[in-house]
């Protein structure tokens, strides 16, 4: 069933469980996801991000998500995650996205603060909700590397006048995590997680979660992680699969596609394990 992430978020928080959100770029990955989440009867949040749309356009990603999602057993949420500009996700709510990331961590405090009120009046309107960033999630290479990570820390005091003041569903926050494969073992700030749910009551978001140690997810599942993001994982785990048919002589791309799912339903069920998601939905 097709739902928003509040009535997912809401129910993890009270219940006290994670659950996944895994970008879905194809209908293999989409397949992947959804069907281990009925089979484990878990609750999901599925979709896309602004970085992803060279590989599959936003209108190509809803022509295969949202049907999946309505027929789905179990309740699942359409998340468009890290939308940079106003015009793109006004284009995902367009579309039947229920849930949009709307990106302003790198404006001024003022300015992400302002515009991210604005999304949640217009999404709120529309049924829709709503995660922010707080402080700042970079990127393990690339562009967005950081020297010094513990610089855009979120702050529990910020984070809880940011939350009054935007009214946002969930907060995703900065405490060691990064995006993309890590390069050495990170090291959570479990204690400021902790405190940041204890002033905001309102669902956290741990972005980059894929590379992660067991242990780092139970912990911080534990200490007010309700959703957390996971690409690179699964993303890695098709590539394995499709690699593992063809050793395993695959003539055809319809040969490949069962080892494809396959590889990828498998770090999916590993997740909802970890998360505590099984049987929630």
């Amino acid at each position: 069933m097709l739902v928003n992430m509040k009535e997912i978020l809401a129910e993890a928080k009270k219940g006290g469980y994670g659950v996944g959100f895994f970008n879905a770029v194809n209908v293999e990955m989409a397949r992947a996801i959804i069907e281990t989440a009925e089979e484990l009867h878990a609750p999901v949040i599925v979709g896309t991000a602004e970085i992803l749309l060279p590989a599959m356009s936003l209108e190509r990603v809803a022509e295969y998500l949202l049907p999946m999602a309505r027929k789905a057993s179990v309740p699942v949420c359409v998340h468009y995650d890290h939308g940079l500009t106003f015009e793109k996700c006004m284009e995902a709510l367009r579309l039947g996205f229920t849930s949009v990331m709307y990106d302003c961590s790198t404006e001024d405090y003022e300015v992400n603060l302002s515009k991210v009120r604005e999304m949640v009046k217009i999404c709120h309107a529309m049924g829709a909700t709503v995660e922010g960033e707080l402080g700042h999630v970079g990127d393990n290479e690339g562009a967005g590397k950081m020297e010094d990570p513990s610089a855009y820390f979120t702050d529990p005091d910020v984070a809880q006048d940011y939350v009054q003041r935007t009214g946002v569903d969930a907060l995703a926050i900065a405490v060691g995590n990064a995006h993309g494969d890590y390069k050495f073992p990170p090291k959570l700030d479990f204690a400021r997680i902790e405190k940041i749910a204890e002033v905001t009551k309102t669902p956290l978001v741990l972005h980059g979660g894929s590379g992660l140690s067991d242990d780092d997810f139970r912990t911080a599942v534990q200490k007010g992680i309700c959703k957390v993001n996971i690409f690179t994982d699964i993303d890695k785990a098709g590539k394995a699969g499709i690699e593992k048919g063809l050793q395993d002589g695959a003539k055809s791309m319809m040969e490949l596609i069962p080892y494809e799912v396959e590889a990828m339903k498998a770090v999916v069920q590993n997740k909802l394990e970890l998360f505590g998601s099984v049987n929630r939905g």
